[in-house]
């Protein structure tokens, strides 16, 4: 088997998946006939890194439905591990079936999620589908073509290189490239006029780039739920209303507003044009026709009810086995970057489906397109073509014995599902069987301190759920982690266990795996303010990143608090300050889960208003970059959520231009608002639109250079939210002034992000500390071997003489005595031989004998570990002093250490 070879990852930083040695985990019976996956062999260049699939568990979903997990493992061990999903259908199976799904109650214009989909539909499984326009001025349309049921609610655009995986009525499933084609006809009048296409949002063609809807006729019916028909057009319409084959209703020069029933449809034609003058010439009474087709790239022409379902993607990914060249640019999908991926193919003879997609969140971050080829290969997929990816990659599953999908795993925003056009759904006929086994319910993942519930489950002979009433469970657990009560387990400490449960004779197990602080890479605190004030209520939520790349939120039952400055209580995530200090510069809240601890550092200070546009007088106005950018900007009232205030907005348009697109609100002519002294933070309100730009402000400085702060990441919400964002990372310097706020559309991952869409901003609030927290620099000098040493050149005597350890060379030195002298809070925790340095808006935290340390919750390697030698820790000085933010100089000759 050819290697697939790869270089272009390996500066990314490791993580390793567990449970990666070819272990099979069964949550229930399945029977032979695995998916047997080739190894890779040797690279034939020492510097090439080679992949292979590993499969880790597998589960069924349904009779004719299993669900796979694979690792994508390295041949390097620094390069990461990533995680493929695979749902494989038998499509032979006379119980199962796929089917496209899409928005609320069928419509194509209205998104949902994909576990949304399955619940409404009861799909037992799916994932997401089609590429769709996500600018929130159009309708969200699929840009390919739909088929539910045998019927066709999409049609294709005219674009270049689009592929679609469909399932014939007899269970074939096929992947091309479709054009459609139709015809509308007038039967009274014997006229007819070509049909462009079938419930089709306003897009550009191409390769001409003309404009889809100018002197075109097309069709729309009752899953067209969007109030235009549709947005943007270019075109004033003529319309008819066709019931039952016959006219019911002309308008010419606008929309008809009767509603259009499942009955019926709306024929759509331009005004002043050929296509709106077929629609004027008919009448009521008037009998129609419309017929309409899709013809493949092969050349066979197919009913659209000659297919159970049809689903479009992007790119053709796979033909006869191998990889192809892309049929369409990949770039605006950042085909070459790691994302999420989503694909669906098939097996050589027709028979299996595939659908995949591959995990990204945390350090997990997904495959370029290239990889997701070679994944499809070692998979023996025959032909495959990939689905929209990145935050859209979704798959959901029934667990056996649930009668209800969940998250199969984390999204690229956890357990938040995006939104989307379509999926693909998988369905089961089977009648109810006999009681064919028992399934342990429960999460698999916790956290020391954790309350967890387990449930049995039971499932039949189809492996499709069935009500475990009268069944009596057991509950037990190989190793003491925890205690069982009631199916109730209270996780007590880290370890990997199994759990069982018996009812009768029947039984079944699940892996559990309770977090420790050895699995920990990093943890996260995430304030909602920073500003040290007594009664003030801050959200504290805390999440852990592990060593394999996984991002877990940590439940707050399991984080244990220490508070150095203040007193405080925290309650279900929210942390209460009670009473503060005097003349503290800084307070120091620590989180800490199994003894691994991340800080965050508060400030008392003072608040004030910057802006909040109820009296603001100068001029707003809107620029974009590149100049083809489109907007406005405007002070404004009746915004919805602040429709007695008055308010920034912003409107944008990124449908004309490439690469990198800016959208900017304009302050006072470029002038900007005054900043007054020196904020720490400023907190705003922002209405976002999900549009999923970077959200940034552009400041000037005294000395007339620009300075910029990311608000934002991502605008993933909608509606108002507050923001806190740090001023550090601007580097305000004198009298700065506020210029703009504006969105960066990146270059990458377009696909993602909403062309057009409205931002709106209210209330900005500075934060101001007493002053930037102050830390002690003082100048320290000392010699290998003697207990002298100078401060600042005053004599001190050490409570231990530094020296140098043999077979490291390395310099050790008292940290009791660095860490005062440089204005440190230095704790000891004699249990847990834990040393704890706080300082400025660091915390340092290094373990007698452990060869790694922890900065601001970043687990970091240290060359040697620190040493307790009579009571005393001695620690590696320049890794230290440099961590703190000193300069170490060494001086052989003289044996000296000069810490400045």
């Amino acid at each position: 088997m050819p290697l697939f070879t790869s270089q272009a990852r390996q500066k990314r930083h490791r993580f390793v998946l567990p449970f990666l040695a070819g272990v099979l985990v069964f949550t229930g019976p399945v029977s032979s006939g695995f998916l047997s996956v080739p190894h890779a062999v040797a690279a034939t260049q020492s510097s090439a890194v080679t992949y292979k699939l590993t499969k880790q568990s597998e589960t069924m979903v349904t009779s004719g439905v299993r669900q796979l997990t694979y690792a994508w493992v390295p041949s390097k061990s620094s390069i990461p591990t990533e995680v493929l999903h695979v749902l494989q259908v038998d499509l032979k199976n006379p119980y199962v079936q796929l089917n496209a799904m899409g928005g609320p109650q069928g419509s194509v214009t209205g998104k949902q999620s994909v576990g949304a989909m399955t619940k409404e539909t009861e799909a037992v499984a799916g994932i997401n589908g089609d590429v769709f326009r996500t600018a929130s001025s159009t309708e969200g349309v699929p840009m390919g073509a739909q088929i539910t049921s045998g019927q066709l609610l999409v049609s294709t655009e005219q674009l270049q290189g689009m592929y679609a995986f469909g399932v014939t009525k007899d269970g074939q499933p096929i992947i091309d490239n479709f054009v459609f084609a139709g015809t509308v006809t007038a039967v009274d009048k014997g006229v007819s006029y070509p049909l462009t296409g079938v419930n089709k949002s306003a897009y550009r063609t191409e390769p001409d780039k003309g404009y889809s809807h100018v002197n075109a006729l097309y069709l729309y019916t009752s899953a067209w739920t969007a109030s235009e028909r549709p947005a943007n057009s270019s075109t004033t319409p003529n319309e008819a209303l066709v019931v039952d084959g016959i006219v019911t209703e002309v308008a010419e020069r606008g929309a008809i507003a009767t509603p259009i029933p499942e009955n019926g449809f709306v024929l759509r034609g331009h005004y002043g044009k050929d296509s709106g003058n077929f629609v004027a010439s008919l009448a009521v009474g008037d009998r129609i026709n419309a017929d309409y087709s899709l013809t493949a790239k092969s050349g066979k022409t197919y009913n659209p009810a000659d297919f159970q379902m049809m689903v479009s993607g992007h790119t053709l990914l796979m033909d006869q086995g191998a990889p192809v060249s892309f049929t369409r640019d990949v770039n605006g999908l950042s085909g070459y970057a790691d994302r999420a991926r989503t694909a669906v193919g098939f097996s050589k003879d027709g028979s299996t489906a595939y659908m995949l997609t591959v995990e990204e969140n945390g350090g997990r971050k997904g495959v370029t397109l290239k990889e997701l080829q070679q994944m499809l290969k070692e998979l023996g997929v025959w032909k495959a073509v990939n689905l929209d990816g990145g935050g859209s990659t979704t798959m959901v599953t029934r667990p056996l014995g649930d009668f209800q999908t969940k998250l199969t795993h984390p999204t690229s925003y956890g357990t938040t599902q995006r939104l989307v056009t379509n999926g693909i759904g998988v369905y089961t006929t089977a009648p109810q069987g006999s009681l064919k086994g028992i399934a342990a319910s429960g999460p698999e993942t916790l956290f020391i301190g954790q309350q967890a519930a387990y449930s049995l489950k039971a499932y039949d002979t189809y492996y499709n759920p069935i009500d475990p009433t009268g069944l009596t469970p057991a509950w037990s657990i190989d190793k003491q982690l925890g205690s069982f009560a009631n199916g109730m387990f209270q996780a007590a400490k880290a370890g990997t266990a199994t759990v069982s449960v018996k009812s009768g004779n029947a039984s079944d197990s699940l892996k559990l795996e309770i977090v420790g602080e050895a699995q920990i890479d990093k943890l996260i605190v995430e304030p909602s303010s920073t500003l040290l004030k007594p009664g003030a209520t801050i959200n504290v939520p805390v999440k852990a990143q592990l060593t394999d790349g996984r991002l877990l939120s940590v439940p707050a039952s399991s984080v244990s608090w220490e508070f150095k400055g203040f007193t405080a209580a925290v309650q279900d995530g929210k942390l209460t300050i009670d009473k503060v200090q005097n003349n503290i510069a800084a307070g120091y809240a620590i989180a800490r889960y199994d003894g691994f601890g991340a800080v965050a550092v508060l400030a008392s200070g003072t608040e004030q208003m910057l802006e909040d546009f109820e009296a603001a007088t100068y001029n707003v106005s809107f620029s974009g970059t590149p100049v083809e950018t489109a907007g406005s900007a405007a002070i404004a009232t009746g915004i919805t959520g602040r429709e007695s205030s008055k308010v920034l907005t912003m409107d944008y348009d990124f449908t004309v231009g490439t690469g990198k697109r800016y959208a900017n609100a304009v302050l006072n002519d470029g002038k900007g608002i005054a900043i007054k002294g020196s904020p720490s933070a400023i907190s705003i309100d922002v209405m976002g639109d999900g549009g999923m730009h970077w959200l940034r402000a552009e400041f000037i400085n005294g000395d007339g250079k620009p300075a910029y702060a990311t608000i934002a990441d991502q605008v993933d919400w909608t509606g108002w939210k507050n923001i806190r964002f740090d001023l550090a990372q601007a580097g305000l310097k004198g009298e700065a002034k506020l210029v703009k706020l504006y969105l960066v559309n990146q270059e990458q991952d377009q696909d993602e992000r909403s062309m057009l869409g409205q931002m709106a901003f209210d209330n900005l609030v500075l934060q101001y500390p007493p002053g930037q927290i102050a830390v002690a620099q003082p100048t320290i000098v000392m010699t290998v071997g003697k207990k002298q040493a100078t401060v600042d050149g005053k004599s001190v005597t050490l409570p231990g003489a530094p020296f140098i350890q043999k077979g490291t060379n390395t310099n050790y030195l008292p940290l009791r005595f660095v860490g005062d002298t440089l204005g440190a809070q230095v704790v000891w925790d004699n249990k847990a031989k834990r040393v704890t340095v706080l300082r400025g808006d660091k915390m340092l935290e290094l373990w007698v004998g452990k060869d790694t340390m922890t900065v601001n919750g970043v687990r970091q390697s240290m060359p040697v570990a620190p040493l307790l030698i009579k009571g005393s820790v001695y620690v590696p000085v320049r890794l230290v002093s440099e961590t703190l933010g000193q300069k170490v100089d060494w001086v052989n000759k003289t044996q000296t250490i000069t810490i400045r």
